[in-house]
């Protein structure tokens, strides 16, 4: 018994030929809207490359971008097979290739499924890429004479101004690193002296942070350095005072911008596979109909069409059937090629 048989006529043949065609074009849009996002989603995380711990976090975009191209040309193919499905002569010519077709566009579309829910998933992975990214980065904010690591501070500002966000979990990160490079140090004060030899690995170390954690929409200026001396500043208790610098860790900051762009990714991908299933759904019941019409010499004869010409537990029976008769023909060829080595 076929699952979901359906029987169709000429008109319905058309119908649903035209159908399917239509909704073709359009998974090419949604083809092309996945190899958009992919494309996206790799610029914004290249923005930032240098506050990323490994190059693994760009393995998701190129997937997307990977998966947009193949459903692109994929959805090509089907729509021009549905439009000549509409002429029996036209159509002769794809029939012999449409089952290996419809097969890889299930694989495909399993493919597109696991891709959306990595989406969801790689967001637990880049919350470590980003802490141990942010943790290196914020070492190298002092180093601006030195190749390589000169870019750091531009970067760590304008993202701190950006995301209005400082340090990594929270602005005292930066109590805890030199984040002033020695040559703007003076050497011969002895309040300097003093920092450097107060700890063991002779760093400059304060309670201060870089401008780019100020709030601007504090009223009162800016308090970025000797934060935790009240004697320093008039009228101020850091233990009561609603501090003017970005409470929020960049960690966090940067997670819940990748994290909601993964997420919004992730749900428009499932509905780019939902539709994908669904046109191949509508390509294999125009294969289906026009493989059983009653008399194939007249097009305008009935036909039936299915999703699958048996139930689901017998086209499972019948693939692993094939599976198995597969590898005792590889053990077979296998074992004849050891005897022919054995004579020789």
């Amino acid at each position: 018994m076929a699952l979901m048989l359906v029987k169709f006529d000429l008109k319905k043949r058309v119908k649903l030929a035209q159908t399917v065609w239509f909704m073709y074009w359009f998974a090419v849009l949604a083809g092309v809207l996945v190899f958009s996002m992919g494309l996206f989603f790799k610029i914004e995380l290249r923005k930032r490359s240098e506050l990323m711990d490994n190059n693994e976090s760009h393995f998701l975009p190129n997937l997307l971008i990977l998966m947009g191209l193949i459903a692109c040309g994929m959805n090509v193919f089907g729509g021009k097979v549905c439009y000549d499905s509409l002429d029996p002569a036209k159509f002769v010519k794809w029939k012999p290739m449409l089952k290996n077709f419809l097969v890889f566009c299930v694989v495909f579309n399993s493919l597109l499924f696991v891709t959306a829910l990595l989406c969801f998933v790689m967001r637990f992975p880049l919350q470590f890429t980003l802490a141990e990214g942010l943790r290196n980065g914020m070492k190298y904010y002092k180093d601006t004479d030195t190749p390589g690591r000169c870019y750091m501070k531009r970067t760590l500002d304008l993202m701190q101004i950006e995301f209005r966000c400082c340090g990594n979990d929270n602005y005292r990160d930066w109590f805890e690193i030199q984040w002033v490079s020695n040559r703007y140090l003076d050497f011969s004060s002895k309040e300097v002296k003093d920092r450097i030899g107060s700890n063991v690995d002779g760093q400059y170390l304060m309670d201060g942070v870089p401008f780019s954690c100020c709030n601007p929409s504090s009223p009162r200026p800016c308090i970025q350095l000797q934060m935790t001396n009240n004697s320093a500043h008039y009228s101020y208790d850091h233990y009561t005072e609603e501090l003017n610098v970005w409470r929020r860790g960049c960690r966090e900051a940067l997670l819940s911008y990748y994290g909601g762009m993964m997420t919004s990714i992730g749900v428009l991908v499932l509905l780019v596979t939902i539709l994908e299933f669904g046109v191949t759904v509508g390509l294999q019941y125009v294969n289906s109909s026009l493989s059983t019409l009653a008399n194939p010499d007249d097009p305008e004869s009935e036909s039936e069409g299915w999703v699958l010409e048996k139930t689901v537990k017998e086209t499972f029976t019948d693939i692993m059937a094939k599976m198995k008769a597969m590898g005792k023909g590889a053990k077979v060829e296998e074992g004849d090629e050891a005897a022919v080595a054995t004579v020789s």
